[in-house]
């Protein structure tokens, strides 16, 4: 299919985007950073380019439906949310340093969609349970979530990295000069996380609206939902230690990093688990 076809070549170009970004950093030229935005916009473009002809062959099959009912579509739109609010940020700070950590997600993302095995990137009918409008509410804003705790997390390891790189050396080289401030890193990992729980809270909500419309409740305590719950939680105390105790710097680095990899698990571990979400498999 034509959609498949795009995707894979996507996932080159946010390969080439990441190389290009990283470049930049150690070369310390910004003709590397011009490059890397222009094929990072160029990939976002192309994988939106191929979600809409994905949508349009649901419908043309007779399906009819958003490209976000199976495992291989949540992954593309994944790396796709995650690349289109890193390019926002970075129009909006003007600073590149930050793609060279974010990009490697988007392109993991996407070559684990188009490599793994018995991922099905086929267009099928959705199963009653998905036959919903809650369903693209739902894993929209779950998966912007996602996104933004992602770019969180990136922000985490690049805080690390300036952290040590300022530690080790009175004079820093071209590298750890590119890099925002370890002060500006903490901010934007802040509002990344208060972005991303504004998100998820909204995920879980219309879940819970999804689930009572399917299933009968509002709540059943299956893994995928306990596992939100947990990741919720836990981003929840990381703002509460923000705004009440004041953590700042190290502290909320390391909770960037745990918290994501409660997304993980609530993405892919549950996934191993008996559940209710099993379609996403």
């Amino acid at each position: 299919m034509m959609d498949t076809t795009i995707l894979s070549w996507v996932t080159f170009i946010y390969f080439a985007a990441f190389v290009f970004y990283l470049f930049r950093i150690i070369l310390g030229r910004e003709f590397w950073g011009k490059l890397a935005t222009g094929t990072a916009l160029a990939g976002l473009a192309a994988q939106s380019v191929a979600l809409i002809i994905r949508w349009k062959t649901s419908y043309d099959l007779g399906i009819g439906h958003a490209p976000l009912s199976n495992f291989y579509e949540s992954l593309i739109f994944f790396a796709w949310a995650i690349v289109l609010l890193y390019l926002l940020m970075e129009w909006r700070l003007k600073n590149r340093s930050i793609g060279a950590f974010v990009l490697p997600v988007a392109f993991l993302l996407m070559a684990y969609a188009s490599i793994a095995p018995g991922i099905n990137n086929r267009i099928e009918p959705l199963i009653p349970a998905l036959q919903s409008n809650w369903l693209t509410s739902h894993v929209l804003t779950c998966f912007m979530g996602y996104a933004s705790f992602t770019v969180a997390f990136a922000l985490g390891i690049m805080f690390f990295l300036k952290k040590d790189t300022n530690a080790e050396s009175t004079n820093p080289g071209v590298f750890a000069r590119l890099l925002p401030s370890e002060f500006l890193v903490d901010e934007l990992i802040y509002s990344s996380v208060a972005l991303g729980f504004i998100f998820l809270s909204l995920g879980i909500i219309t879940g819970s609206v999804w689930a009572h419309y399917a299933w009968g409740s509002y709540w059943s305590w299956d893994p995928k939902e306990t596992w939100s719950l947990i990741t919720w939680l836990v981003y929840a105390v990381m703002l509460h230690t923000r705004l009440v105790r004041g953590w700042r710097g190290k502290r909320m680095a390391i909770l960037a990093v745990v918290g994501f990899g409660c997304v993980l698990f609530t993405y892919l571990g549950v996934n191993l688990l008996p559940s209710l979400h099993s379609y996403m498999t």
